[in-house]
């Protein structure tokens, strides 16, 4: 069976502008970080992206990479609105497809098992229906004639996700509380990439957890990172907690002056040094 090990910028040089890219986790929790801070050191914009978004929306916002962005929120948790998402959105720098969040699972679902749309109850009688006019309802064929709002696939060209625990093929296993959505963001894409903190034996991955912490499998994975501390700032629990002074940090800073700070760099060693040499001063 194929070893799928690459570095983030081998995953970063396999991805184009103009694509529609996923990014796994949820808000600032268990975010691929290392790959979306790879992806800032290439030239590559013009994308479309869909995500529970984090930071990772603010940082590609921030630095002018994304066209239309797909998603129900963008929050930091701790801190609810992700600031340099807004300061982008309210300056109209890119275009914006809302969901709420059940239906923006569902639209997962359905890319993941190559269906056009899925029809779902929720968002009917909200102002999803407002803000996004390009929804359509559809009837039930059924003798309950019952309306339903069809959701669109959300297809991807590729997805980034990020993960407690890997093996060289491709599996990927969660440790924390929450799975998130990652397996169906690597079934909805074309190409998925995942990073983790550790890469393991696949024998190891059985001892780790149990048997449905095994969330992502080989088969949906094109390639596979090993980047410890690779969701920094963001959690990755039970490996480390969010670094609420360092998000604080981001969050304050006028962008010019934290990309200078922290993603001059010309890798992720870099950037994890001036982490520390921050958390020093």
């Amino acid at each position: 069976m194929t070893d799928k090990t690459m570095t983030p910028d081998e995953v970063v040089g396999r991805l184009r502008s103009g694509m529609t890219l996923g990014i796994g986790g949820w808000g600032s929790r268990r975010k691929p970080m290392a790959l979306v801070r790879a992806l800032l050191r290439s030239e590559i914009t013009d994308l479309t992206v869909i995500a529970y978004g984090g930071p990772d929306i603010g940082l590609l916002a921030a630095a002018g990479r994304i066209s239309r962005l797909v998603t129900p929120f963008v929050t930091l948790d701790s801190i609810p609105l992700e600031p340099h998402y807004r300061a982008a959105r309210e300056s109209g720098a890119f275009a914006l497809t809302e969901y709420d969040e059940a239906m923006f699972m569902w639209g997962l679902h359905a890319a993941a098992n190559r269906l056009p749309f899925l029809p779902v109850r929720a968002g009917l009688g909200s102002d999803v229906m407002r803000v996004n006019p390009e929804l359509r309802t559809v009837t039930s064929p059924y003798a309950d004639g019952e309306e339903f709002v069809a959701v669109p696939a959300l297809r991807m060209d590729a997805a980034l996700v990020h993960l407690n625990r890997a093996d060289r093929l491709g599996n990927g296993q969660y440790l924390g509380p929450d799975p998130y959505f990652d397996d169906l963001f690597c079934e909805a894409a074309d190409t998925a990439y995942l990073s983790c903190e550790q890469l393991v034996e696949s024998a190891e991955l059985a001892k780790s957890g149990p048997l449905q912490s095994l969330l992502v499998s080989r088969h949906a994975v094109t390639g596979v990172v090993e980047t410890p501390n690779g969701a920094h700032f963001t959690s990755c629990a039970p490996d480390y907690d969010r670094d609420e002074a360092f998000q604080k940090l981001y969050a304050t800073t006028p962008w010019p002056e934290f990309a200078a700070r922290f993603l001059s760099g010309a890798g992720e060693h870099d950037y994890q040094s001036a982490v520390r040499a921050w958390h020093e001063e």
